[in-house]
C-alpha cells in the first residue's frame, strides 16, 4: 500500500508520525484544503511529467499556481508534458489524487517550485487520495530529495 511506503519512507526523516489520514477525500487541491482547513494555495500539487528518456519527473507546486510552459522549458528544456493517468501509478508507484514526492522508484527526479516558500507549512498527499502531512518548505524539499528549486509555475501571489 503506497500509504506504508510513505510511511516507512519518511521514518528515517523523523516525519512518518505526522501523516495524517482523513475520512473524507484529499484528492483535489479544494478537497486536501478543506479536510485539514487550510486555504488551498498552502496543498502541495504534485504533478508528473514525461523525461525524453521515457521516464517522470515530478514538480510540487502551491495549490493556486499553475505551470507556465515558457519557464518550464527554459528549466528543464523539454515541453511541459504531463504523463497520462496510466502512465502515473506505473512511474512513480502512486496512484492520481496520492502522488506525492516520496517513495518514489530511484530514476524519478522531484524538484520544488518556488511557490511554496511563500508559506510556513504547506500539505502534500501521503500516497493515498485521503492522506497528507504537515511540513515546512525546507522539510518537504530535504524529505523529497529534491533536486532543486526551481521557479516553472504562474498565476500564484509572490
Amino acid at each position: 500500500m503506497p500509504i506504508e511506503d510513505v510511511r516507512a519512507y519518511l521514518r528515517p526523516f523523523g516525519l512518518a508520525d505526522r501523516i495524517m489520514e482523513k475520512d473524507q477525500s484529499s484528492a483535489t487541491v479544494e478537497l486536501a484544503a478543506e479536510a485539514v482547513g487550510v486555504i488551498p494555495a498552502r496543498i502541495v500539487k504534485t504533478l508528473s511529467f514525461r523525461r525524453e528518456d521515457g521516464g517522470c519527473l515530478l514538480v510540487s507546486t502551491a495549490g493556486d499556481a499553475k505551470i507556465d510552459n515558457a519557464k518550464f522549458r527554459s528549466a528543464f528544456h523539454i515541453k511541459a508534458s504531463m504523463l497520462k493517468a496510466d502512465e502515473v501509478q506505473r512511474l512513480t508507484g502512486h496512484a492520481v489524487g496520492g502522488v506525492c514526492p516520496f517513495a518514489l522508484p530511484e530514476d524519478v527526479q522531484v524538484y520544488i517550485d518556488e511557490s511554496i516558500k511563500r508559506f510556513d507549512s504547506v500539505f502534500p498527499a501521503c500516497g493515498s487520495g485521503n492522506s497528507m502531512i504537515a511540513l515546512s518548505p525546507e522539510e518537504l524539499y530535504h524529505s523529497a530529495r529534491a533536486r532543486s528549486w526551481v521557479d516553472v509555475c504562474k498565476d500564484w501571489d509572490k
